[in-house]
């Protein structure tokens, strides 16, 4: 059950799942690789996209805000896609029918990945939702944002900054 506490949204199994003793991926960490299912089909490996500057967003079907945020990263995603950003959106639902239903009714235009284990949240130390987590076109983490407000577009900045920088 996912519950809306201020900005964020937080789940319970993501306070039992997501403990802060696993070692969470820090800020220029290289990020931890990790192969999801799609909800489009096929697979989606986060080292395919080498050389890109990746966005990826951790949600839930039943968070509010995380929905915004989804909303309008897929216009980010549409603005920035032909200078290198790849958006990925990892669901950390535990209905993974909510979260393909979600994706079916909300076509993105972006890959939107099933982490049904809580693996990857797990390897990136996600404690609530949404977290965004920006990556850099090498592969190392560049920027951590576990809150999102609609008016708050910090990441934008950030994003731009990355796509500048060359390899």
């Amino acid at each position: 059950m996912i519950r809306r506490i201020g900005p964020l949204c937080v789940g319970a199994v993501l306070f039992t799942l997501f403990q802060p003793t696993l070692a969470a991926t820090a800020i220029g960490d290289l990020a931890p690789d990790f192969t999801l299912p799609a909800a489009s089909g096929g697979n989606v490996r986060l080292s395919e996209h080498r050389g890109d500057v990746v966005l990826l967003t951790f949600w839930s079907s039943h968070c509010a805000v995380c929905l915004a945020q989804l909303e309008a990263l897929s216009q980010l995603q549409t603005t920035y896609r032909s200078a290198g950003l790849v958006t990925l959106a990892v669901s950390v639902d535990d209905d993974m029918k909510s979260a393909t239903q979600f994706a079916k009714s909300h076509p993105e235009r972006f890959p939107v990945l099933f982490d049904r284990l809580k693996e990857v949240g797990r390897a990136y130390g996600i404690e609530a939702i949404p977290t965004t987590v920006l990556i850099d076109r090498r592969g190392h983490v560049r920027y951590v944002q576990s809150d999102y407000h609609g008016t708050d577009n910090s990441y934008v900045a950030r994003v731009r900054a990355l796509l500048d920088d060359p390899l």
